[in-house]
C-alpha cells in the first residue's frame, strides 16, 4: 500500500515537472516573441519612419508663419517694365457682420483725419467718400469676409499711430505686402491682365483646389496673396508666382516662443519678356483712339461713323508668330485693381476690362436696350473673306485662275417667285471679272455665283462641311491656339442660316463674309496664313522667360499648327487682286503690300450697322508683318480701319524694321506730303469697296 502511494506520488511529481517545463518553455517563447516584435518595431521606427517622425517632432516644437512670394516682373520685348512688384505697408478694413453704414462713415472720417495729419503731404489726399467707397458696404466688389484695402504706401508716422491706437479703429489691420504696379503708359492692359486676392479668385476653376494635396509650405497659396485673374497674369501664374518664405519659431507645449526665429526667404518668381514691343503697342493704341475720334466727327460722308466708339487691332509677325501689338480700345488703368477695385471705379471701366481682341466684349452703353442696338467686338469678316473664298473656289475646281464672270451688280438665287438678290455695294456693275479682279473690285456677285452657289449646286448641304473645313484650316471658327484665358473661337453662323433659311443661302452669304463673326486675333492669324502661303502659326506673347538672376528658363519656339498646300498660281491669283484694293491712309507707304478691306453688315437691335474690317501684310515680296483691324460701326473698312493699320506698319518699321533694320521716321516735310496725299485721295474718292 505504501509502495503504491509512493509510485503514484512519483508519477504525480513527474507530471508536475512536465507541466512546469511546458509552461516555462511557453513563457520563454512568448517573451522571445514579444521582444522580437519590439526589436523589429524599433528598427522600423528608426530606419523607415525615423525621418517622418523627426519631422513631426519638429512640427510639434515649431510654428511656421508664411511670407507671401515675390512675384516676377513682366517686360516688353526690349526690357521695358510693364508690370512689377514693390513692397509696401497697407491699411486694410474687414467688414464685420452687423456693422452699420453710419458707423463705417464715422470710421472713414477718423481715418481720413489720421491720413491728413500723418500721411504723405505730397500725395493726393483721400476724401471721406473715397475711403467709405473702398469699404464696399454694398459688397459690390468684395465678398463679405474679404479684406478691403483702404490705403497703400503708409508712412512710418501712420504705421506708428495705428499701431498705438489699434483698439480705436475696429476692423483695421496693417499688412506688409507686395503691390503689383503697372506701367503708367497703360501698355496692352487687357492682354497683361490684372490680379485679385486668392479669396476672391476662387470663382476661376484654376484656383478652386489650388492647395489640394500640396504638402510643401513654400508652394501653398495664401488666402491674402494676390494672384493673376486674367490675361498674361493668369496664363503664366505658375511661372510668375515664385515660392513662399517661412518664419519658423521654436515653441514649447504651451505654444510660446522659446528661441530665435529661423528665416527661409521667399523666392522671387520668373520674369516674362513679352513679344509686345512697347513703342509699337502704344502707337497702335494711339492710332485707334485718334482715328475713332476722327471718323466720329468727320465731315466726309464716306468716312463719317458717329457711333464708332471701340476699336481692336493685332499685329503679328509672319515668320515667327510673335504678336508685337494687341490693342483693345478704350482701355483703362489696371492699377485700379490694387487691393480690390472700388465700385465707383468698376462702374467706370467695366466695359473696357475685357480683351475685345480675343473675345466678345459688348458695346460700352450703360442702358441695356441701347447696348443691344450696337455690335460687340465680334463682327463678320465682310470682304476680308474674299481671298479665302477664291482659294477655296480654285482648290475645289469651281473656278480656274482665268475664269470670267459678267458682274451686273447683283446675283439672284432661289426658286422662281421667291428669288433673292445679292448686291454689290451701291449695286455697282463691275463688268467682266476674273478671280483677281473680283477681289480688287470686291464683287459680292462673283463670290456668290461662282463659288458659294456653285459649291451648293455641286454638293448640296454637304457643301457647308466643305466650307467649314477650309475656314478652320485658316483659323476661323476655332481658337488660335494662343492659350490666352477666355479666348473665343468666334461665332459660326452658316449652320444656323441653313436651319432658318437653306444650305444654299448659307453658302451664298458666307462666300462674301456675312456668316461668321470672328476676333481681331483670328483675323491676324488668318492674314499671316495668307502671307506665308499656308502656314498657320500659333500666336505667341512671351518671347522668353528668365529667372530672377537673369538665367534663361524658357526660350522662344515657333509653333506651326497646320499647313495648307496650294499651287503657287492660286496664291498669285489672290495677291494680284489684293495688290489692287484701294484704301485710305497708305499714300507714301514705301513698300508694296497686300491688303483687303471689308465692310461687314450686321443686324443688331432691329437695325443694320456697318463694321470696318481690314487685313494687310507687308512687304509684298517677303512678308514680315500682318495686321488686322476691326472697328465696330466704323463704316467702310478702307476708311474706318485701314488708316489705323498704316500707323501700325510705320511704328513697327521704325522700331524693328520691315526689312530687318529699323527705319528712321519720316521728316516733318515727308509727313506733310503724306497727309496731303491722303487728302487728295479722299477728295478723289479712291476707296471703292463692297460689303
Amino acid at each position: 500500500m505504501s509502495d503504491d502511494r509512493t509510485e503514484e506520488a512519483q508519477k504525480r511529481e513527474l507530471r508536475n515537472r512536465r507541466n512546469f517545463s511546458f509552461r516555462l518553455n511557453l513563457f520563454f517563447f512568448v517573451t522571445f516573441f514579444v521582444f522580437s516584435t519590439l526589436i523589429v518595431r524599433l528598427a522600423y521606427l528608426q530606419f523607415v519612419e525615423g525621418a517622418s517622425l523627426k519631422e513631426k517632432e519638429h512640427q510639434i516644437g515649431t510654428r511656421d508663419v508664411s511670407i507671401p512670394p515675390i512675384r516676377g516682373n513682366i517686360y516688353d520685348s526690349t526690357g521695358k517694365p510693364i508690370a512689377y512688384s514693390t513692397s509696401t505697408q497697407s491699411l486694410y478694413y474687414t467688414l464685420e457682420p452687423g456693422t452699420k453704414e453710419a458707423a463705417g462713415r464715422e470710421l472713414a472720417e477718423r481715418l481720413v483725419a489720421v491720413f491728413n495729419e500723418h500721411g504723405d503731404k505730397s500725395a493726393t489726399p483721400l476724401t471721406v467718400d473715397d475711403v467709405f467707397e473702398d469699404m464696399d458696404f454694398g459688397g459690390k466688389v468684395h465678398l463679405p469676409f474679404q479684406q478691403r484695402r483702404i490705403k497703400s504706401g503708409l508712412t512710418q508716422e501712420e504705421i506708428a499711430y495705428f499701431s498705438e491706437h489699434k483698439s480705436e479703429f475696429k476692423g483695421i489691420d496693417i499688412v506688409e505686402e507686395s503691390i503689383r504696379q503697372y506701367s503708367s503708359d497703360q501698355v496692352a492692359v487687357q492682354l497683361v491682365g490684372y490680379m485679385k486676392q486668392l479669396q476672391g479668385a476662387t470663382s476661376l476653376d484654376y484656383y478652386k483646389d489650388i492647395n489640394k494635396d500640396q504638402d510643401d509650405p513654400t508652394l501653398k497659396y495664401l488666402d491674402s496673396e494676390d494672384v493673376g485673374f486674367d490675361g498674361i497674369e493668369l496664363m503664366y501664374q505658375e511661372e510668375l508666382r515664385g515660392r513662399n518664405g517661412l518664419k519658423t519659431y521654436p515653441v514649447n507645449s504651451e505654444s510660446r516662443i522659446i528661441g530665435p526665429m529661423e528665416l527661409t526667404k521667399p523666392v522671387k518668381g520668373n520674369n516674362l519678356f513679352l513679344t509686345i514691343n512697347k513703342n509699337v503697342q502704344l502707337a497702335t493704341q494711339n492710332a485707334i483712339t485718334t482715328h475713332l475720334e476722327k471718323i466720329r466727327t468727320s465731315t466726309l460722308k464716306a468716312e463719317r461713323a458717329p457711333n464708332a466708339k471701340t476699336g481692336y487691332a493685332v499685329a503679328m509677325e509672319v515668320k515667327t508668330g510673335k504678336v508685337v501689338a494687341m490693342a483693345s480700345m478704350p482701355d483703362y488703368d489696371p492699377n485700379l485693381w490694387q487691393g480690390g477695385i472700388s465700385s465707383k471705379d468698376y462702374d467706370a471701366v467695366k466695359y473696357f476690362m475685357g480683351n475685345g481682341a480675343i473675345r466678345e466684349v459688348q458695346a460700352p452703353y450703360e442702358d441695356d436696350k441701347e447696348r443691344l442696338k450696337h455690335p460687340s467686338s465680334l463682327v463678320n469678316l465682310g470682304s476680308t473673306q474674299k481671298p479665302l473664298t477664291i482659294l477655296l473656289g480654285l482648290n475645289e475646281h469651281l473656278i480656274s485662275t482665268n475664269s470670267t464672270y459678267s458682274d451686273h451688280g447683283y446675283f439672284q438665287f432661289g426658286r422662281k417667285g421667291y428669288e433673292t438678290k445679292v448686291r454689290n455695294s451701291q449695286s455697282e456693275a463691275n463688268g467682266l471679272l476674273t478671280p483677281s479682279r473680283a477681289i480688287a473690285k470686291s464683287s459680292n456677285a462673283f463670290m456668290a455665283a461662282m463659288i458659294g452657289n456653285a459649291l451648293y449646286l455641286r454638293d448640296g448641304s454637304d457643301g457647308l462641311d466643305v466650307w467649314d473645313s477650309y475656314m478652320k484650316q485658316f483659323g476661323l471658327g476655332v481658337t488660335t491656339g494662343s492659350g490666352l484665358p477666355g479666348e473665343s473661337k468666334g461665332s459660326v453662323n452658316y449652320y444656323e442660316e441653313e436651319k432658318r433659311g437653306s444650305a444654299q443661302s448659307a453658302l451664298v452669304y458666307a462666300s462674301f463674309g456675312q456668316q461668321g463673326r470672328y476676333t481681331a486675333l483670328q483675323l491676324a492669324q488668318y492674314a499671316t496664313t495668307l502671307a506665308s502661303h499656308g502656314t498657320r502659326l500659333k500666336p505667341q506673347f512671351v518671347d522668353r522667360i528668365e529667372d530672377a538672376d537673369g538665367n534663361l528658363v524658357q526660350p522662344y519656339q515657333k509653333e506651326v499648327l497646320n499647313t495648307i498646300s496650294y499651287p503657287d498660281e492660286y496664291w498669285d491669283t489672290i495677291e494680284a487682286g489684293m495688290s489692287q484694293v484701294k484704301v485710305q491712309g497708305f499714300a507714301g507707304f514705301p513698300y508694296d503690300f497686300y491688303r483687303k478691306t471689308g465692310t461687314s453688315e450686321q443686324d443688331v437691335g432691329g437695325g443694320r450697322v456697318e463694321n470696318a474690317v481690314f487685313i494687310a501684310y507687308a512687304p509684298a515680296e517677303d512678308p514680315v508683318l500682318a495686321v488686322a483691324v476691326v472697328v465696330p460701326e466704323g463704316g467702310f473698312g478702307g476708311w474706318g480701319a485701314a488708316p489705323i493699320a498704316r500707323q501700325i506698319f510705320d511704328a513697327y518699321d521704325e522700331a524693328v524694321g520691315l526689312t530687318g533694320t529699323p527705319r528712321k521716321s519720316a521728316t516733318s516735310s515727308d509727313a506733310t506730303d503724306t497727309q496731303a496725299g491722303d487728302a487728295v485721295a479722299a477728295n478723289a474718292g479712291v476707296a471703292s469697296e463692297n460689303p
